[in-house]
């Protein structure tokens, strides 16, 4: 049998030729996934399904969010994508609650690992279920005065902004609730309505629809501001206590990240659909509607805002007791 090398030859060129083709393609060249650290049908969630939406419209292939939940303060979520290929086909949806996971000792890394993307984020409150026998925050506190750690309260994962934002409460109050983790917001307001927590705190964009449908009965914002949301005033939790300026307001930055090792073109790609996504009437209307604020920053600048967030959040909850790992072990910075 004689080999013909001419055709030998002009197979292994052709074979060649495909594949220095297919390296050759630019990003993104197939679908992308967003791994969402947060529960289905919370703020970072519905944040990241919406801005994936947007930024499909100037990338030429899809962008498929699932949710990769559990851990520390989305520790699973990040180490998930932590081991997928920096290629930017694997994005993290993420909010200000994760810079907490490495003092909690869910995650080995400081913050600045990622490269971020901030959409936006609202404030929290806290809220009960619309029969409480609570009818102001100042009796849900003296309640927990006279039996400290017996009243059960939802506020998302340990180290979450919720978390934090109700251990605030108690330090400004003197008060103890009894801390009953969730894998999101929804869960926590889910069990808030059926009666399993006697508390929730969340944001106003993840509690709005519930208030406005009789689910929820608002005690008070977490900021500085009252809130008008169907038709009644929901006042300031620092017109009640002087001690939360101390630790409050915790505001949140909900987006997603690429690793930041991603090569320049990756983080140019999404950078540009990205910026496309912020400037639609799209989201504009979706935040108003939402209550939520556009953020945009990106890049340097988010990961500028995050080490913030990381430095404050890490140290406001050794102050409390909350941490397991030394923040300055990790090289975190005291604010």
């Amino acid at each position: 049998m004689k080999l013909n090398i001419a055709k030998i030859a002009g197979a292994a060129a052709l074979v060649t030729g495909l594949a220095g083709g297919a390296l050759a393609q630019e990003y993104p060249f197939r679908d992308i996934t967003t791994a969402v650290v947060w529960g289905a049908g919370g703020g970072t969630d519905s944040i990241n399904r919406m801005i994936m939406a947007e930024m499909e419209k100037h990338l030429p292939v899809s962008i498929n969010v699932i949710n990769q939940t559990g851990g520390v303060a989305g520790s699973n979520g990040m180490v998930y994508v932590q081991n997928q290929a920096d290629d930017g086909y694997t994005l993290v949806g993420l909010s200000e609650s994760d810079v907490t996971a490495a003092v909690q000792g869910g995650w080995d890394q400081k913050f600045d690992y990622w490269y971020p993307f901030i959409v936006g984020g609202s404030p929290d409150l806290i809220s009960v279920p619309a029969n409480s026998p609570y009818n102001t925050l100042q009796e849900l506190v003296d309640a927990a005065k006279a039996a400290p750690g017996t009243i059960p309260a939802a506020a998302s994962g340990a180290g979450s902004i919720h978390h934090l934002n109700l251990l605030a409460i108690e330090n400004g109050a003197n008060a103890t609730f009894k801390f009953v983790p969730y894998k999101g917001s929804a869960p926590g307001q889910e069990a808030a309505i059926a009666g399993e927590v006697a508390l929730v705190v969340t944001s106003l964009a993840e509690q709005a629809a519930l208030i406005e449908g009789g689910k929820l009965k608002p005690l008070a914002m977490l900021t500085p501001e009252s809130v008008e949301i169907a038709g009644m005033s929901v006042p300031s939790a620092f017109d009640i206590y002087d001690g939360l300026y101390k630790y409050l307001p915790l505001k949140q930055a909900i987006g997603f990240a690429v690793h930041n090792s991603a090569s320049d073109d990756v983080k140019a790609k999404l950078g540009d659909a990205f910026e496309k996504a912020i400037a639609s009437d799209v989201v504009a209307e979706w935040a108003v509607a939402n209550n939520y604020d556009v953020g945009g920053q990106y890049g340097e600048e988010a990961q500028a805002l995050f080490a913030t967030l990381e430095s404050t959040f890490a140290y406001t909850l050794k102050d409390l007791g909350a941490t397991t790992v030394d923040p300055a072990s990790l090289g975190i910075e005291k604010p």
